[in-house]
């Protein structure tokens, strides 16, 4: 059984008359926590509009005495920093109580902001902008309205669970439910959840429309196909900027995703890849220059794609100069690679210059890539997955070493290997994580490995 305190900044007389257990911010700070006390839960009335006020003061205590609190510090500061957007909410204008309207028709739409922002007293205006209330703010009809509702919501229990309560951190896991080919399968995502809890995260796999506010977050982990011209590339940067743990985070995804980068990066770090050229028009002087310098079939490649999407092959100068033309409509510049056929790729994951995992991904049946995207059948070839210290030496070294041209995240290096030689071909933002396929050596290792990571990032975070 819960006990309940309702804390307020000053005068407690008033609400005393309506309620037991009404206390003064400073009777809060004095006499709690009681020994043998039972489990506490404190509603929190006290103005908390300014930072590090007795309301800021009231939640950040109670969060430190294990009290369950109502707003919790997290909503005070989201509510506080104005980065509070409402999504799918519809039309409110005015107060709200403990997520009810005063007007009937609103309370869906209520509730919904109550979810979003759990706080005792809420102010939306006609333009949708929120701001906290304090007991304070209330005028007579107001505080009437107010009272009635908090007496109900007193005799409700809360939906904070203990489960909820020992968890630390939240994490937000970017999914798309409708992707044909998400860089994890359903089963992965399983899997990093239940990692994350094992690291006390409380991880949920959210798509964008279910990602009400991402400053109620502490960690964003991207398992979506990410992009520079893209809404997983804005919510990282977005993420960032409000502090949280971000993997992978906007820079990475930048650089991964052009590979105009990546190869300009590579020939600077002496990073050992295939033969490559940057290709802006195609007249004829840059096709004679191009079948100098390569022999067909030779590849073109645009800056950006991912799961072998945007890569083609060609193998005359008719193919050439037609591919050229059709990809110069989209983008201002090209790649063209020399070819080299193996019978699979490597893919190394590295997490923080850390080699986690080696695939060997067989090319798909027919096909000189590992995905062939216009079968219906054999969409993707077979694959190995093997201890890292398996590696060729030549292939890790490269792998490790592309990686220092990129950052500090959560990587797949994909690497050709030939006659002893390595050659990069690409770093991976949001690598394929699935079931049973990368996770074939380390099973549930791999993802506690990955979320140990977030941790350390979590409690660094913290430190700072």
């Amino acid at each position: 059984m819960f006990k309940t305190l309702i804390v307020v900044d000053n005068n407690e007389q008033t609400l005393a008359q309506s309620f037991e257990n009404v206390i003064t911010f400073n009777t809060y700070l004095r006499d709690y926590p009681k020994r043998d006390e039972p489990k506490t839960r404190i509603i929190n009335l006290c103005d908390s509009s300014q930072y590090l006020s007795k309301g800021y003061y009231c939640s950040l205590l109670a969060e430190a005495r294990k009290h369950q609190v109502l707003p919790s510090v997290k909503t005070i500061n989201a509510l506080r920093s104005g980065q509070a957007p409402m999504h799918n909410v519809g039309q409110i204008d005015g107060a709200l109580y403990f997520g009810n309207a005063t007007n009937d028709e609103q309370t869906k739409a209520a509730k919904s902001v109550f979810k979003q922002y759990p706080a005792p007293i809420l102010f939306v205006d006609n333009q949708g902008l929120l701001q906290q209330g304090s007991l304070s703010s209330l005028d007579e009809q107001q505080y009437s309205d107010f009272v009635a509702k908090l007496n109900n919501f007193t005799q409700t229990q809360w939906r904070i669970t203990a489960e909820r309560r020992r968890f630390r951190w939240d994490m937000a896991i970017l999914v798309d439910h409708n992707e044909k080919v998400p860089p994890s399968d359903k089963d992965a995502i399983a899997k990093f959840i239940k990692a994350a809890a094992k690291h006390g995260i409380n991880a949920q796999a959210l798509s964008f429309d279910e990602i009400d506010n991402i400053a109620q977050f502490d960690a964003l982990f991207i398992r979506q196909t990410t992009a520079i011209d893209h809404p997983t590339y804005r919510l990282a940067s977005k993420a960032q900027s409000l502090g949280l743990v971000v993997i992978d985070d906007a820079e990475s995804i930048l650089r991964c995703c052009n590979k105009v980068y990546l190869h300009d990066a590579f020939n600077y770090q002496k990073v050992p890849s295939l033969k490559t050229v940057v290709v802006a028009d195609q007249s004829s002087d840059t096709l004679e220059q191009l079948e100098a310098a390569f022999t067909y079939p030779l590849v073109l490649k645009m800056p950006e794609g991912s799961f072998s999407k945007g890569v083609y092959k060609v193998t005359n100068r008719a193919e050439l100069e037609a591919k050229l033309t059709e990809l110069f409509e989209f983008s201002a510049l090209v790649l063209a690679q020399e070819y080299m056929y193996t019978e699979y790729d490597w893919r190394v994951g590295v997490l923080n210059g850390r080699a986690i995992y080696a695939c060997r991904y067989l090319m798909a049946r027919n096909h000189w890539q590992i995905y062939n995207h216009d079968a219906k059948r054999f969409f993707s070839g077979g694959f190995e997955t093997l201890p890292t210290f398996e590696l060729p030496k030549a292939v890790l070294d490269a792998a490790l070493k592309a990686c220092k041209t990129v950052g500090k995240g959560l990587y797949g290096v994909d690497v050709k290997e030939h006659q002893g030689r390595a050659y990069v071909l690409e770093v991976n933002d949001n690598p394929s994580i699935d079931h049973k396929v990368e996770d074939g050596y380390l099973g549930d290792e791999l993802y506690m490995i990955i979320m140990d990571e977030f941790k350390q990032r979590l409690e660094a975070r913290g430190r700072g």
